[in-house]
């Protein structure tokens, strides 16, 4: 279902587009709060696996502006724990498609302190900026 915007165009609703990248049901989570209970990378989260689950099901579109997704290790411990087997780590990654097809890099190596930079591993780095920039 598209949604009609200003001066005749139209665009996908956030959560139908997340919806279809990863092929869950985001409407059958319940909060209950599993997923984010059990995530390492909570503490670093500016929002939990379940509230950002939330916040696409109430269609609140500015969910891709959270640096959740890019801080996600992918490290299934949510999916696991998820009573109705949503894969949590599936959502992130399409939060991330949808952030990079907007065409917004998140992050870059010049946001770093120099400091910082040096005492990170080289292939961390890599890996994160193949993740976090289009």
């Amino acid at each position: 279902m598209k949604t009609s915007m200003g001066s005749g165009s139209t665009r996908i609703p956030l959560r139908q587009q997340v919806e279809e990248l990863c092929e869950q049901s985001i409407g059958t989570c319940y909060q209950c709060g599993n997923c984010s209970s059990g995530c390492p990378m909570g503490p670093w989260m500016d929002a939990l696996p379940n509230q950002l689950i939330r916040r696409l099901q109430l269609g609140l579109e500015d969910t891709t502006r959270f640096a959740s997704p890019w801080v996600c290790a992918s490290c299934f411990a949510c999916g696991v724990r998820c009573p109705k087997g949503i894969d949590v780590p599936r959502v992130m990654e399409a939060l991330r498609v949808v952030g990079l097809r907007s065409g917004e890099d998140h992050i870059g190596p010049h946001t770093i302190e120099k400091k910082r930079l040096s005492q990170l591993p080289q292939i961390a780095l890599v890996a994160h900026m193949r993740k976090a920039t289009g």
